[in-house]
């Protein structure tokens, strides 16, 4: 295989999140068991809409039968942090081609942190396929994670109290990851910063405010060190 090396390199990269979406969509499955959905929902859902939070959301939705305009609404706000994550990651797909479309529909929170690790490239033949193969091992982990829970669910009487901790625990873990991969920790400082005083002022809706102030703080800093660089 003419890019062995890298697809060695991707699935090595995607361990953690193998072991985490393992977990977090086991944890959906079996949520959405619970509420009578056969495990055909869970592995559909898992393709089409490969979304750890929004699909944990959808449980509810299919529960409580909202309607398609509320779906929407809800989406779009849960969601709203993957237009920051597409802005970032121009560069990086671009040159990708058709794998591009893809890449589009299975960037995570998990996949993002991954892509926009620059260490994580280093020494790859071809980083368009690299980048995909990441997007795709992910993919691959939530499926199949996402399917076994919902077997699990349907066949086993399991208290499913709690299970969703699993998402706040693997944002927990990557976080840790990338603190300990890097040496510059601005970025991580100021995520936690921009959240914690946006939580403080915006409650539970301090999600895209905490993005469009990250968002600006990290374009000051790029300014400042660019500056200074030059200098």
């Amino acid at each position: 295989m003419k890019y062995k090396n890298d697809v060695k390199k991707a699935f090595s990269a995607t361990i953690p999140v193998l072991m985490g979406y393992l977990a977090l969509g086991f944890g959906f499955g079996v949520l959405l068991s619970t509420e009578g959905f056969s495990a055909l929902w869970a592995f559909f859902m898992s393709v089409t809409m490969f979304g750890g939070s929004m699909q944990y959301a959808a449980v509810d939705f299919l529960a409580d039968a909202i309607s398609l305009l509320e779906a929407a609404v809800m989406t779009l706000i849960i969601n709203a942090r993957h237009l920051f994550y597409g802005i970032s990651l121009v560069d990086k797909y671009k040159g990708a081609g058709l794998k591009k479309i893809y890449m589009i529909h299975a960037l995570t929170d998990e996949t993002y942190s991954l892509v926009s690790s620059d260490h994580i490239a280093k020494g790859v033949e071809n980083k368009q396929l690299f980048y995909f193969l990441i997007s795709l091992f992910d993919h691959c982990y939530w499926i199949l994670g996402c399917t076994l829970g919902a077997v699990f669910g349907t066949n086993v009487d399991f208290n499913s109290e709690g299970i969703d901790f699993v998402l706040t625990a693997l944002f927990l873990t990557i976080f840790v990851e990338q603190w300990l991969s890097s040496k510059d920790h601005a970025s991580a400082i100021i995520g936690v910063a921009c959240a914690v005083s946006c939580t403080a002022l915006f409650h539970e809706n301090m999600l895209i405010p905490s993005m469009v102030l990250i968002l600006i703080v990290l374009c000051v800093l790029k300014k400042v060190r660019r500056e200074k660089y030059d200098g």
